[in-house]
């Protein structure tokens, strides 16, 4: 044969030698105050996925949970019986939450090598967390299984909130504080979904961080003390806004989807640098 044939049949072989392996799945840790519609959320992340042919893996952490609407590969009911915990222990409801976690946190090794024997059959990793966000964010379990996660794979924290409760000022910003405090804990890449745009537009919220005197008007109409600890904390928060990841989604339609996997391929970037 031809010296110049020869040499890109060797050329072939060897980049076929050289087939980059299998990108490690994203691990998406969905958090939320309760009610701000998480498990819609993972819901309807999960049936966008499944209808563009790229299932994910979907755990769900909360095991207080009475149906879940959509289908999990792990689920912490299956190893901890939520009622049984509660009663053994003599707890009450957040208290049975928090013991629960922490027995599924001792067996997330286990967990871990299940994701890892799917990651070349799930891009991503769905992880739904408990409706009562302070037990996942402030337990010693949630911080286990965040830095298990992150140790790993490409881990992004998203932090789902109730656009429709946050049109009054000083909630938002005890929102976007609970988000601060939440992205210096976990150090991790950092999305905000503003859910339920199908009931108000989240321009406004965007708007706010994007202007400090937007949001200063807006508290004039407020008269409480708390006004002006908000007035104060809002120049702090400046810096935060403006390398936050804001997406406006609704989780009952469906919108804002694909804005929310732009984000999210960006946050990976970051989580790789």
């Amino acid at each position: 044969a031809p010296e110049g044939q020869v040499g890109v049949g060797k050329m072939a072989a060897a980049s076929g030698l050289a087939a980059a392996p299998p990108a490690p799945p994203v691990c998406v840790l969905v958090l939320g105050m309760a009610g701000s519609g998480k498990t819609t959320f993972v819901q309807r992340l999960s049936a966008h996925l499944h209808g563009q042919r790229c299932p994910p893996y979907v755990i769900n952490l909360d095991p207080a949970v009475h149906d879940l609407p959509f289908p999990a590969n792990i689920d912490i009911r299956d190893t901890v019986k939520y009622k049984e915990v509660m009663k053994q222990y003599g707890l009450g409801p957040n208290g049975g939450i928090v013991t629960s976690l922490n027995l599924f946190a001792t067996r997330f090794d286990q967990v871990m090598k299940f994701i890892e024997k799917r990651q070349n059959a799930s891009k991503y990793v769905i992880i739904d967390t408990p409706g009562q966000i302070e037990v996942f964010t402030w337990s010693a379990s949630g911080t286990i299984i965040t830095e298990a996660l992150a140790s790993s794979f490409p881990s992004v924290v998203v932090y789902v909130m109730d656009t429709s409760r946050s049109t009054n000022p000083i909630t938002f910003m005890s929102n976007m504080l609970y988000a601060c405090s939440i992205l210096y804990k976990t150090k991790l890449p950092f999305i905000v979904v503003m859910n339920k745009t199908d009931i108000i537009d989240h321009s406004f919220a965007i708007e706010w961080m994007q202007d400090f005197e937007t949001f200063q008007d807006a508290l004039n109409q407020e008269t409480s003390y708390v006004s002006n600890l908000t007035r104060s904390m809002s120049l702090v928060l400046d810096e935060f806004y403006s390398s936050l990841k804001v997406v406006g989604v609704s989780a009952v339609l469906g919108t804002g989807l694909d804005d929310f996997f732009l984000q999210l391929s960006k946050a990976v970037d970051e989580y790789e640098r």
